[in-house]
């Protein structure tokens, strides 16, 4: 899987292209089968997706897959995976796939992965994915905007205390507990 430096570098300006060039159906798509991605028809790719640098021939994407918006996919941690998003799944905005290196990553057909959402082992067919939601954990006495340092913000923090039985963190905090008796 050596490749010479040539290439190498040839790989990476028509990544740089691919991702901030207009056409989701045509540029994009052809430039990716130039670096050597599987790219099958109706395939979707939207602005500043990121498909694999060193190893764009570990990934595949079959007919009528979309990948949203600032969508990664990673087929490598220190060595080559493989990352094969099937018919019709669709990545959303943000997310992120990444394949350990001698395995195989598949986002099933007709699987649909939210927004956000971070992707380490295969989906199921038409299984939908997504993140937690945010929920607050602390509150910010000193605003980031105004704190003189990142000291300063960080010594305001307060942690909210959990008060709901589901884990979640009330909006606000419980009021302190009695003294202790004699």
């Amino acid at each position: 899987m050596k490749k010479s430096l040539v290439r190498r570098v040839f790989n990476r300006l028509l990544h740089g292209l691919a991702r901030a060039c207009p056409g989701a159906l045509t540029v994009r798509p052809f430039l990716h089968r130039l670096r050597g991605v599987t790219i099958s028809k109706s395939v979707w790719i939207g602005d500043d997706v990121y498909i694999e640098n060193e190893y764009p021939e570990q990934v595949e994407l079959h007919e009528g897959a979309v990948l949203s918006i600032r969508a990664m996919i990673i087929a490598h941690t220190r060595g080559p995976g493989r990352v094969i998003i099937e018919r019709n799944a669709c990545i959303g905005p943000g997310v992120m796939v990444v394949c350990q290196s001698g395995k195989t990553l598949r986002v099933g057909e007709g699987a649909v992965v939210s927004t956000g959402s971070v992707v380490t082992a295969s989906i199921a067919p038409g299984m939908i994915i997504a993140p937690p939601r945010s929920v607050p954990v602390g509150r910010a006495r000193v605003p980031f905007a105004l704190a003189k340092s990142v000291e300063e913000f960080v010594a305001g923090m307060e942690p909210l205390r959990r008060s709901m039985p589901a884990g979640r963190p009330s909006a606000t905090p419980p009021p302190p507990p009695p003294p202790a008796q004699p």
